[in-house]
């Protein structure tokens, strides 16, 4: 009679630890880099023995893989949401921006562990994390294209990547006492360098 309920608790315990591990994975590698870290420190950090981690992962690479594609997978999830929401270009514009902003803001290390240790990745995981960022950056350039219809396509890609750029380097390097007006700024910023009319 209490086998689903047990069933349902261990899993949820699985998932919460999962989180964790990807979590402090986050932290440690941005920290000391992919190759600085060990299934131990990982372990140790969520408070389980290195053996305990590969009842979640089959290793330290797989878990720098669900680190970077889980997140990828959202960024792709969450712009689609975004850009389904309204008909409206410039209203969307802003609204993708709003939630890189929130995305960049609430994950530096993620950010830098993409930056520094995507190419530690296996290849077929590399090229998965590559499509899904082909496929943000798209939902993006379809919506500038729908604001400035007359542009070159690669030129609007050249204001997405720049936008990305922007945004996600400031958050692991500002350090402001406001995050409210680090929020303001960046998105003042990122609607600007979109040629977003108003901004």
């Amino acid at each position: 009679m209490n086998a689903p309920i047990e069933t349902t608790s261990r899993s949820r315990a699985k998932a919460d630890r999962r989180s964790a591990l990807l979590s402090a994975a986050a932290t440690l590698f941005a920290q000391s880099g992919f190759n600085g870290v060990s299934i131990e420190d990982l372990g140790a950090a969520v408070g389980v023995s290195g053996p305990a981690v590969y009842r979640h992962f089959s290793g330290k690479q797989a878990v720098l893989a669900a680190l970077l594609i889980d997140v990828s997978e959202d960024l792709v999830a969450g712009g689609r949401t975004v850009v389904t929401e309204t008909t409206d270009a410039a209203a969307a514009l802003g609204d993708l921006v709003r939630f890189h902003v929130d995305f960049a803001l609430s994950n530096p290390e993620v950010i830098r562990v993409q930056d520094r240790d995507l190419d530690s990745l296996a290849e077929s995981d590399r090229h998965r994390v590559r499509l899904l960022q082909r496929e943000y950056v798209e939902l993006w350039v379809e919506v500038l294209h729908r604001v400035h219809p007359a542009a070159d396509e690669a030129l609007l890609r050249i204001r997405a990547h720049a936008t990305f750029g922007l945004l996600n380097s400031t958050p692991h390097s500002a350090r402001v006492s406001s995050r409210a007006a680090e929020r303001a700024l960046l998105e003042e910023m990122a609607l600007a360098a979109l040629g977003l009319p108003g901004a």
